[in-house]
């Protein structure tokens, strides 16, 4: 009987160390969070590897955060909304493309700065938008061209002009 009294006192002891672990990483920064800023959305033609929690960044600096991605069934486009930093004030004008943290990294959405005076509100649409490239096809295309595309042959070199003899 005394066996099973510390057996179950070790058993309560791991289940109040799970729930430790649980509470810091719900309360662990962007986790468990709604994050704080305003909302804007884009819509691109490929978003693959974007998934909502992934990165907003401008010039390499997290900005924001992807809160929700849906299929607009008019145009067929990925529809992606995120929520901004109040602090950074976006125009108009504003471009976002889906890019790479390096060949094989994750994905995050980079914003590039237009020149309008004009603010996007809460709600706004950022119409300039270029999707993912999709690296592994452009590879498997460029090995397997079927075009019958060949190199350029090399032109002969040209020849010099013949002087005539002078007579002496």
């Amino acid at each position: 009987m005394n066996n099973s009294t510390v057996e179950t006192l070790i058993g309560a002891v791991v289940i109040v160390i799970a729930g430790a672990f649980l509470a810091f990483a719900y309360n662990t920064p962007g986790m468990g969070q709604k994050s704080a800023g305003y909302t804007l959305t884009a819509e691109f033609d490929n978003v693959e590897g974007v998934n909502v929690g992934s990165d907003i960044r401008m010039a390499g600096i997290k900005i924001g955060t992807v809160t929700a991605q849906s299929l607009n069934p008019e145009n067929f486009q990925a529809q992606i909304t995120m929520s901004i930093d109040p602090a950074v004030q976006l125009t108009d004008d504003t471009s976002a493309k889906v890019t790479s943290e390096g060949l094989l990294g994750s994905k995050f959405i980079s914003l590039e700065p237009g020149g309008s005076e004009t603010k996007l509100a809460a709600g706004g649409v950022i119409n300039y938008t270029q999707g993912a490239v999709d690296i592994w096809s452009l590879i498997s295309q460029a090995m397997f061209d079927k075009s019958g595309a060949k190199p350029a042959e090399a032109a002969p070199a040209p020849t010099a002009p013949e002087v005539p003899e002078q007579a002496q």
